[in-house]
């Protein structure tokens, strides 16, 4: 297929890097680069997708109040985004940033509209759906330039229907997961994007605790997206402490006495092996690391 001016521009242009995305998430200097994939990995409610909300927050919102101001793609596969919840989070970053004296972070409906043009969300129910949408994604990388970040949440989420679907050959059960990931490969490769996907955990430690173990951290989706994935983010929830809780300043909302800790590696072969661990608890206003 020929080329086009436009696409090849769009193509060689410097997206923006995302490696400061959050320094207290990554170890030093550690965070994702020009074609890489984070996995956000856990159980189900070890805040996977609040995290998603805090670094999508921080891309989309203007550099006057601390964001890096790039565009965002959604790629919601569990139907899961509220978006009630990311505007009432963008809302308490801008009165934040506005309240340290910021002068350019003016709080007003044009400055949070401002913020939600630059997110595209895409809702898919099946992997081929998945798969079409990552096939129109390149018309998508051609048009915004300053698109500069891919999330999905989740990439696991339609592991059992493909098994069922995919009958007893083991190839055709990833058959569209790896195609999916085949196309991930080709426009990190051209288009210099970051990705980052969560995966819910299939198993349970054999102690029935949600805190990570051997038994339930192992990778479990295809081979592809296996070799695409450059940094790890294993997520857990622990017992709340009163006085961490206190410390924080949660709400009294359930969600804000959870602690939540975070497991970052990257397996990235440019890259020494590096290890961080942190921890964040979620609040009315997002994420709050300690």
């Amino acid at each position: 297929m020929t080329e086009s001016g436009a696409q090849l521009f769009a193509r060689l242009e410097a997206r923006r890097c995302l490696k400061d995305i959050e320094p207290r998430l990554f170890p030093e200097d550690g965070g994702p680069n020009h074609g890489e994939v984070v996995e956000l990995y856990g159980l189900e409610g070890t805040g996977k997708t609040e995290l998603l909300y805090h670094l999508l927050c921080r891309c989309v919102l203007p550099k006057a109040s601390g964001g890096l101001e790039v565009d965002v793609v959604f790629v919601d596969t569990d139907y899961s985004l509220d978006m009630l919840r990311l505007v009432s989070i963008l809302d308490n970053r801008l009165n934040t940033a506005r309240s340290t004296g910021s002068p350019s972070a003016t709080l007003d409906e044009v400055v949070l509209r401002s913020c939600l043009s630059r997110l595209l969300v895409v809702h898919c129910s099946s992997s081929s759906q998945l798969l079409l949408t990552l096939h129109f994604l390149e018309t998508t990388l051609t048009s915004r330039p300053g698109l500069a970040l891919l999330l999905i949440d989740s990439i696991s989420a339609f592991y059992w229907l493909d098994r069922s679907e995919g009958g007893a050959s083991f190839a055709r059960q990833e058959e569209r997961l790896s195609k999916c990931a085949e196309l991930l490969s080709r426009l990190l490769r051209d288009y210099r994007i970051t990705i980052f996907a969560t995966c819910h955990a299939i198993r349970r430690s054999q102690s029935g605790s949600s805190a990570a173990s051997s038994d339930c951290d192992r990778p479990f989706l295809c081979r592809p997206w296996q070799r695409l994935v450059t940094h790890r983010l294993l997520c857990s929830r622990q017992e709340v402490l009163d006085n961490i809780a206190a410390t924080a300043g949660g709400s009294k909302e359930a969600r804000a006495r959870q602690v939540f800790t975070v497991q970052a590696s990257s397996s990235s072969s440019s890259k020494t092996k590096t290890c961080k661990i942190s921890s964040f608890c979620v609040t009315d206003g997002g994420v709050e690391f300690f």
